[in-house]
This record gives C-alpha cells, sequence and structure tokens, in this order.
C-alpha cells in the first residue's frame, strides 16, 4: 500500500509503501500482522520496569530510559548518574560502542578527538534503566539482555499485556537488547493506554515524564521533542526502520510502518495521520519534513498520499 511519494520538479520519482494503524479505525494496510516496533517499543518497556521495582532517581529519568537520544551532553551526564546511583558505572552497560546520533554532537564529539562509546549510543538511557531494574531485584547484571533472564521476561509481559495481543516473535534490536514483534494495531492500542492511564499509575508516569521532557526523549530540534513540544499532550516515539507511534489523551493513538525502513517518509505519514486524529498541526511542525534537495535547495517535497 502505498504511504508517500517523493516528487521532485512536480514529477513523481519514487514511491514508499506501509501501514498505518488508527484506534479510530481508520486503518490503511495490513495493521494486523506483526512486525518489530524497534525502538517506540521503549516506553512499553520502561512501564515494565516500573512494575518490575524500578524506583527513577527522578521522574525525568523515565523519558531518557524510554528514548533514542541524540547524544547530546546532558544526556549522557544523566546516564553517568543513573549509573552511578546503582553504584554501577558505565562499564556495566551491554549496548554497542556508538557515537552520538545527532549531527551536532557527534562532530563536536569527534573533533573533540572522542571515540564511539557505550554511554554514547542512542540506548544507553534504556540499558541504564535495565540495569538499575536488575540492582533493585538482585538479578545478574551480566546477562541482563539474554530472552532468558527475569528482566526480559517481564518486559515481554508488559509489552504483551498494553498491546493486548501476544508477542508473535522475538529479536535482537541494534543495541543488543530482545525485541518483541507486535501488530501495528496492538502498538497503537498500547500507546492509547499510555496516555489514558490513571494518574501515578506506571503508563502514566512513563508518558507524562516523556511529554514533560522531550529533549530527553530525542533532542534537540529532533522530531520527537518538536512534535511534543509543539503539540500539547501529544506522546510520540519514533522507532528506527520507518516507525512511529503516537497517541492523544481521549482521542486516539497511531503505529505506522514505512515498509521500505524510510525515515524521510516517516514525518508526513505521521503527521496525515494526526491530522485524521483531528489535531491542527502548527507551521513550525509542518514544515519537520525534510525537503528534497537538488544543488543544495529545495526542488521538491515527500507528501503523504494514503
Amino acid at each position: 500500500m502505498i504511504v508517500a511519494e517523493v516528487v521532485r520538479s512536480g514529477f513523481v520519482e519514487s514511491v514508499h509503501h506501509g501501514v498505518v494503524a488508527l484506534t479510530t479505525g481508520a486503518g490503511f494496510g495490513d495493521v494486523t500482522s506483526p512486525f518489530f516496533p524497534r525502538s517506540s517499543n521503549k516506553p512499553l518497556q520502561t512501564v515494565g520496569l516500573l512494575t518490575s521495582g524500578l524506583v527513577p532517581r527522578e521522574e525525568a529519568d523515565l523519558a531518557l530510559i524510554s528514548g533514542s537520544h541524540d547524544g547530546e551532553k546532558f544526556h549522557v551526564e544523566r546516564v553517568r548518574a543513573m549509573l552511578a546511583a546503582t553504584g554501577l558505572d558505565p562499564s556495566a552497560l551491554r549496548c554497542p560502542a556508538d557515537l552520538p546520533l545527532g549531527e551536532t554532537p557527534r562532530h563536536a564529539w569527534l573533533r573533540g578527538g572522542g571515540v564511539a562509546e557505550p554511554i554514547l549510543m542512542n540506548c544507553s538511557g534504556k540499558h541504564a534503566g535495565m540495569l538499575a531494574t536488575c540492582v533493585i531485584n538482585g538479578w545478574p547484571l551480566d546477562s541482563y539482555l539474554d530472552v532468558d533472564h527475569p528482566l526480559q521476561k517481564a518486559l515481554a509481559d508488559a509489552v504483551s499485556r498494553l498491546a493486548d495481543e501476544p508477542i508473535a516473535a522475538l529479536g535482537v534490536d541494534g543495541c543488543g537488547a530482545p525485541i518483541f514483534a507486535i501488530t501495528p494495531l496492538g502498538l497503537a492500542r498500547a500507546f492509547q493506554r499510555l496516555v489514558d492511564a490513571e494518574p501515578g499509575s506506571p503508563e502514566r508516569r512513563v508518558a507524562d515524564a516523556m511529554r514533560a521532557h522531550p529533549e530527553l526523549v530525542a533532542g534537540t530540534g529532533t522530531e520527537d521533542t518538536v512534535l511534543m513540544n509543539a503539540l500539547p499532550g501529544l506522546l510520540v516515539k519514533k522507532g528506527a526502520d520507518g516507525v512511529a507511534a503516537a497517541a492523544v489523551p481521549g482521542v486516539g493513538a497511531v503505529a505506522l510502518k514505512i515498509a521500505d525502513g524510510a525515515t524521510r517518509a516517516r514525518v508526513p505519514v505521521l503527521l496525515s495521520a494526526l491530522r485524521r486524529l483531528g489535531l491542527e498541526i502548527p507551521e513550525a511542525v509542518s514544515r519537520l519534513p525534510e525537503a528534497v534537495l537538488g544543488g543544495g535547495r529545495p526542488v521538491g517535497e515527500v507528501r503523504a498520499v494514503w
């Protein structure tokens, strides 16, 4: 199913296929076949950490645990503080060494002579939260990424419960942690439950922390941060390979997957879905989609067509 097209100089040069699931019932494509939501699963996993006994230093830490941070200084310092609070240091992280995800912090890090480190990896906040939960429960630390580890079993249970469907398949995400396959409709359902949950519940704590601290979910000027700053009440989390999920309390939720993994099609399709939920999109947010460039200047656009 074609969800977006790339228009250059008035000519449609390519198209992107995908699926869009809305809890309002206005889905597009096959929304009941399982897929890996990648990092859009993170808020659901954070709920599992809380129900497993995680006690964050402060609620803002839940936003970083649920996020895919850009590796800015304030992200890295918070991850380091989270580890120190449990008596650990960055050597306990089992995510791979990486450079900052954000272009600006990555260039600054390299100019300063920095090299790839696990704490810079965009999932290091999630891993710090996993380790803290293991410390609280007395669970093994070296094997916390094993699918049979009690931590990962608890996270799988949380994802399944929130999506209201069984885990269809297990995989290994880019950060080395298990990833759980659910349907696009199940992912949308789960996000709706986060924002509609009772105040103080694990689900609502995660949603509230992410919306209160969107800069910790992503980074300065990135799509998740910009969207949550501009649209009050919106919860959104992107994932690798063209995935996104979002929800507005009392309104509805959406989950989408761009079939070829194209990130440039993700924002136009997401904005189109949010409009179908009845949201007014501010001008600043409407400028988020990447322009199609020619000779360094805009010559086209990527637009939703579903």
